[in-house]
């Protein structure tokens, strides 16, 4: 199987190099000097689970250039799927499987405006991971996983075998029978990026503190009640679950939402808070949590995505 991995930071770069060391044809998709390092040097991931690493890798800064692929995984940024969705057309053929892993719930439904939906699944992962150094991937936090699942009927064996090319590789997967109420529940965990960045806080700072855990049991809370106006079927204690998933994350963890903003780059923040937002106007559920994140990065946001001089 010829596997696509278009976007090589932390989470491409995890997953792309476990199904590379499994000995499937993966070809990356990077840039810079991330992109030199690998093709010199493979990719070296230093992981929680233990340290690995890959020579003789195929990587391209050109979509084209992969040529046709069976399963093209996307780990790009959520806000850069519109941008590169009419050159994946260029290398999808009649059964070729597009796995989205973005963060947020647009992706699919982006998708779906240049590629026809019978290729698309929806997908997650969980992970916490970054690019360190051109080359070298850090996988710091959460025993990694990718749940996907079919959006329409369709032959439902390309499922499992994909469950099974994941296995091979020594990935953790999962077929969600509900993809979408698997989207939303990540969709809860992955919105306090925006609060741990107007806080300057990692995980377990935000978390020790009282004040700032309400705040984010708050915000948490305003998306629950919006996933039940929306009519998504999320479990009634999904914050409290979210909340104890957080609390397991490692102290000095953050997001790369976070990270992002920090570092005064583009994010992810209209596919997150800014998401909540839009959704909370639409169905008339009032989000001030969420407003008030959203409306605080959103200046930095703009500043961010100047062209520069």
């Amino acid at each position: 199987m010829k596997i696509a991995i278009i976007g090589t930071g932390g989470v491409g770069g995890y997953f792309g190099a476990k199904l590379a060391q499994a000995g499937f044809d993966v070809t990356f998709l990077a840039r810079g000097e991330h992109l030199k390092a690998i093709q010199k040097n493979g990719l070296q991931v230093k992981s929680i689970l233990g340290d690995f690493h890959t020579d003789h890798l195929t990587a391209t800064d050109s979509i084209p250039k992969i040529g046709k692929s069976d399963l093209i995984i996307l780990c790009v940024k959520a806000w850069q799927i519109k941008e590169i969705s009419t050159d994946l057309k260029s290398i999808i053929h009649d059964d070729s499987m597009v796995l989205p892993l973005q963060n947020g719930i647009l992706a699919s439904e982006e998708l779906k405006e240049a590629i026809d939906e019978k290729h698309i699944l929806g997908g997650l992962c969980r992970i916490i991971s970054k690019i360190e150094s051109p080359g070298t991937i850090n996988h710091f936090g959460v025993d990694p996983i990718i749940v996907f699942g079919e959006l329409i009927e369709t032959d439902a064996k390309r499922s499992q075998e994909l469950k099974t090319l994941f296995t091979k590789a020594g990935i953790r997967s999962e077929i969600s029978n509900d993809i979408t109420s698997d989207l939303w529940g990540k969709f809860l965990a992955i919105c306090v990026s925006g609060l741990l960045a107007i806080t300057k806080t990692t995980h377990g700072e935000i978390m020790e503190l009282k004040e700032t855990r309400q705040m984010m049991f708050d915000l948490l809370t305003e998306i629950y009640v919006l996933s039940q106006k929306v009519g998504v079927h999320l479990k009634s204690d999904i914050v409290d679950q979210t909340m104890a998933f957080i609390d397991s994350f490692p102290y000095e963890s953050t997001t790369s939402l976070t990270r992002d903003v920090w570092q005064g780059r583009p994010s992810e923040i209209e596919y997150q808070n800014g998401t909540v937002v839009k959704f909370g106007e639409k169905y008339g559920v009032d989000t001030p949590i969420n407003k008030f994140v959203y409306h605080c990065i959103l200046p930095m946001e703009i500043k961010a995505r100047k062209p520069k001089p």
